[in-house]
């Protein structure tokens, strides 16, 4: 497929139209199956547009880095959800999971904090629910 812009000698208007290949147009305008849209003249010219390039790797790499943006965007409200409305306990997170799960020991707040993926591991097969959640520190860009 090849775009011309058509220009009338008529009236001076100038319009876009497609065309298979410049053989097609010139058959058409030879058979008299192109005319101005303006002024119905048959009196038409052709030039080549120029081509519109889309690089898809780049728009791609853009798709990409507004997606991961999003991402880390959702990722920092999370924190910020935690951080205001629960207890950050630190490395001690597994030893006051299972203090609250087996002496019912009642928090106003849930908390939070930092454990092995084998604590996680083992909190789970105790029947201690717990989420993981990718962390975004405040410097990272």
């Amino acid at each position: 497929m090849i775009k011309y812009r058509i220009s009338c000698k008529d009236c001076s208007k100038d319009f876009d139209s497609w065309f298979a290949s410049s053989k097609e147009f010139e058959k058409l305008k030879k058979s008299k199956f192109i005319n101005c849209p303006n002024c119905n003249s048959f009196k038409i010219e052709k030039s080549l547009m120029a081509p519109s390039i889309i690089n898809n790797k780049e728009q791609s790499i853009n798709l990409n880095q507004k997606k991961h943006l999003k991402i880390k965007n959702k990722l920092k409200e999370y924190k910020n959800f935690i951080k205001n409305n629960f207890e950050y306990v630190g490395d001690n997170f597994t030893y006051e999971a299972r203090s609250i799960h087996y002496n019912n020991k009642k928090k106003t707040k849930g908390i939070y904090g930092n454990a092995s993926a084998e604590d996680i591991k083992e909190l789970s097969e105790e029947g201690i629910e717990t989420e993981t959640i990718p962390w975004i520190n405040d410097n990272e860009n």
